[in-house]
């Protein structure tokens, strides 16, 4: 992972990104004659949409709680605390955002786990100490469990950058496997960071203790840090290793970097860039494009998706992860609530009718036998995991509950953006900016958004 200090300097020298940043200098002290694993698998093992993760690193330092895109989401790992010699933590840094993040994302039903470590200086050697004895290991076991419980954590996330071969790798797998009993006794997730490939000082051990590995599939020398082909070799390496596919998740950048510096997605296109390409002025990135083919392979060859991270992305049309769960929405035919990014929807309400926008020319009702152009709506991120509907180029208004909603709006503004909420008979309700629900009036008046419970009359069959 990246942390703290070289994400707030985009300017660093090429020294320095070589002395801390590239995942692949520390990969080739692994290097082990089972390491070369780089010819692409023709099997697809096709994981069930059901079971496909999408994780989300957040920074400590960087991004707000509340522009997290909730809906796209399955796990979010909060990054970073770091060890101590002892076995001990240093000061979390940030905790009420830490707080707010779990409330925020227990509501939303996505997990958090803080992730520990990072390539931090002097990090390796804090793992290195505690570990190499029982009772180190019992220290820091013990401190998780207290982390774990006073932050209402659904796991922990060990970013451990990374153990040697030896002493060191078997010192990691006894970590791991007290871990493992810890955290899996409580009901809660063990998970870890590995490198993309020559990674032998995992042991194959580790697979059984964790739940998942996060692939860090990126940082490879140079701008052109994070291929296709990179992608594919990492899943094949650690499959190829006794991995199951489940447990593999592929790990994509919203970053880039060119010879000199690293540079958010966001900022890339601030320059110029484009969110359909991977490359800009010597800046190599992953686009929409690729992050949608990767997307595609971890559901044909691993367990889900790990993203590095939430703050660098793009909104709006360009969001990559925007474009994630576009691809997962395709794959999985809308289970569970994902919402359907950029496609085109009928609702009906309680009475069996349509929602109708109108034209945009009176108040929108709910009282249409069949389904036009002008009952149908396109779904539009409004990023910070909300949602606008479009229907004949116009925008659906909530009016702040203060008078029937509408769709005449030309521009999306706040009264224009909803929550997206899954409901559990499958059907879907829309939250708007003041707190209260869209309810169809039983097809007797014009729509509000002025309920502040889901009952019948708020809740909407989808494309039925």
């Amino acid at each position: 992972m990246k942390t703290k200090n070289q994400l707030r300097s985009f300017f660093l020298s090429a020294l320095m990104l070589l002395c801390m940043a590239s995942c692949k200098t520390k990969q080739a002290d692994f290097a082990s004659p089972d390491s070369e694993v780089n010819s692409k698998r023709a099997d697809v093992h096709a994981l069930a949409a059901a079971d496909f993760k999408v994780i989300g690193y957040v920074p400590s330092w960087a991004g707000e709680v509340s522009q997290i895109q909730f809906s796209k989401l399955t796990h979010i790992n909060y990054a970073f605390i770091l060890p101590t010699s002892s076995g001990g933590f240093q000061a979390l840094e940030n905790p009420s955002k830490l707080q707010a993040l779990v409330s925020a994302a227990h509501s939303n039903n996505v997990k958090v786990l803080v992730s520990v470590g990072g390539w931090n200086n002097g990090n390796d050697s804090a793992f290195e100490s505690f570990a190499a004895s029982s009772s180190g290991r019992s220290n820091f076991t013990n401190n998780v469990i207290n982390l774990v419980n006073q932050y209402g954590l659904d796991g922990i996330d060990i970013d451990w950058e990374y153990p040697d071969n030896g002493s060191s790798a078997s010192n990691y797998s006894l970590l791991m496997q007290q871990l493992s009993t810890a955290m899996h006794n409580m009901g809660k997730l063990l998970t870890a960071a590995v490198v993309s490939y020559n990674g032998s000082s995992i042991q194959s051990n580790v697979f059984g203790y964790v739940d998942f590995l996060n692939i860090m599939a990126y940082d490879e020398s140079g701008p052109n840090h994070s291929t296709y082909d990179l992608a594919v070799q990492s899943l094949n390496y650690w499959k190829g290793r006794g991995l199951p596919a489940s447990k593999a998740n592929l790990g994509v950048p919203f970053y880039g970097r060119s010879a000199s510096e690293y540079v958010d997605y966001k900022t890339i296109l601030s320059r110029g860039g484009s969110a359909n390409s991977d490359s800009f002025a010597g800046i190599g990135y992953n686009g929409i494009p690729t992050i949608k083919n990767k997307t595609n392979l971890a559901f044909d060859q691993g367990g889900g998706i790990m993203i590095w991270e939430l703050s660098q992305d793009a909104t709006g049309g360009n969001s990559l992860l925007t474009a994630i769960n576009q691809v997962v929405v395709s794959r999985t035919g809308n289970p569970g609530g994902s919402i359907p990014i950029g496609t085109t929807i009928t609702l009906k309400g309680f009475n069996a009718r349509y929602v109708s926008g109108e034209n945009g020319l009176q108040a929108m009702t709910c009282n249409r036998t069949s389904a036009s152009a002008t009952e149908t709506f396109t779904v539009i991120d409004a990023g910070g995991g909300k949602v606008a509907l479009r229907s004949k180029g116009k925008f659906m208004s909530s009016e702040n509950g203060a008078a029937p909603i509408t769709c005449n709006r030309t521009v999306m503004g706040d009264w224009e953006k909803f929550d997206w909420i899954a409901n559990a008979d499958g059907s879907i309700s829309f939250r708007g900016n003041n707190g209260k629900y869209i309810s169809c009036e039983n097809g007797t008046q014009a729509m509000t958004c002025n309920r502040t419970t889901i009952s019948g009359w708020e809740a909407f069959a989808l494309n039925n």
